[in-house]
């Protein structure tokens, strides 16, 4: 998979288009990232403050490219922004055929423990694919991740830093 980011439809998708040279099999879009560089220009877990756009991204990259195009969403943007499945239900109209859930808001970045409920929120209002993603540092948390959320996929982030043996 190759991930993009960006704030403009157009950009994206043409984006997109070049990554194809590469021959990904999967197009992601990153909605999630907290990075103060990346949020500060309208990019990334910033993209959450307009589902809207997130929609108009993921539907102008879905049309320019024949591989599937999945979204990586967080929590929402702060507390009082806790929008992922609005985000995700935006994401899935767009033609999303997946979307990742952090659970954790940007304004938490990686601390407190992640919300694992709101991934289960978001699993129960899709039609597609859910994949759960925060805090998963071990097999089991990967299996306790997974019972509780009923997610379809567990993504292993930070966790393997330094652990390569996780998986």
């Amino acid at each position: 998979a190759i991930q993009l980011f960006g704030g403009s439809p157009e950009i994206m998708a043409r984006a997109a288009q070049i990554a194809m040279k590469y021959k990904p099999d999967i197009i992601d879009i990153n909605m999630g990232c907290p990075v103060p560089k990346i949020v500060g220009s309208g990019y990334g877990s910033a993209l959450m403050r307009n589902p809207g756009l997130c929609r108009d991204i993921v539907a102008a990259v879905s049309k320019a490219v024949e591989v599937p195009v999945t979204a990586k969403i967080r929590k929402g943007f702060d507390h009082n922004t806790a929008n992922a499945v609005e985000v995700a239900l935006a994401c899935q109209e767009g033609g999303a055929c997946a979307v990742t859930v952090h659970g954790r808001t940007r304004g938490q970045m990686y601390a407190p423990p992640a919300d694992w409920d709101i991934i289960k929120s978001v699993k129960n209002a899709l039609r597609i694919p859910v994949i759960g993603n925060g805090d998963v540092t071990s097999a089991e948390e990967a299996a306790r991740l997974y019972e509780h959320t009923g997610c379809d996929l567990v993504m292993v982030g930070r966790g393997a830093l330094g652990a390569p043996w996780i998986f």
